[in-house]
């Protein structure tokens, strides 16, 4: 009965240590970046870097963004990444992928790209993020995953408009936690 009693002590204070850690955890590495959109608008084909790509039959113009919410949106982009806020700086990557203006009610998106590296004096490899996007002053959204220098990397991405320009042009930054790297 004392055994038993010890045995169940002493895994309920591990219980409590682990969590007590995990809690505490910090990144294993931090990284802030820049991604620039710039939407075609039908007139800026040369300078743009996303898309409406799939646009409700009611809006059916890819070159406005649908609605007071922009429900059925959906967007693809492949946009450069800077270690700055200036979009004439040089690139270190490219953001590409997708979001999707999925709420008729509330603007909102979904979100999931992969952030490409192609620096040498930097990293190599990718970064892949997927989460919902509430568009909030700032919001979060699940690294969930890597290739080359970030293999298997996992961690959360606080994402903040930095700067938005009408409908076609915002610049995101990107804080970066990884905790498993």
């Amino acid at each position: 009965m004392a055994a038993t009693r010890l045995v169940s002590t002493i895994v309920v204070c591990l219980l409590l240590l682990f969590s007590s850690n995990a809690a505490k955890r910090e990144p294993c590495k931090q990284m802030v970046l820049y991604f620039h959109d710039i939407l075609y608008n039908g007139k800026n084909a040369k300078n743009a870097t996303s898309a409406i790509v799939a646009a409700p039959a009611w809006a059916a113009n890819k070159t406005t963004l649908a609605g007071q919410h922009h429900f059925g949106n959906i967007v693809v982009f492949d946009d450069p990444i800077t270690l700055d806020h200036n979009l004439h700086s040089e690139p270190v990557g490219r953001a590409q992928g997708v979001y999707i203006y999925d709420r008729k009610d509330y603007f909102t998106a979904w979100l999931g790209f992969s952030f490409f590296f192609n620096s040498t004096n930097w990293h190599r490899g990718t970064l892949t993020f997927a989460g919902a996007d509430p568009v909030n002053k700032t919001r979060d959204i699940s690294v969930i995953g890597g290739t080359g220098d970030f293999f298997m990397a996992r961690g959360i991405a606080t994402l903040m408009a930095d700067a938005i320009e009408g409908e076609t042009y915002f610049r995101a930054y990107v804080d970066i936690k990884l905790y498993e790297c």
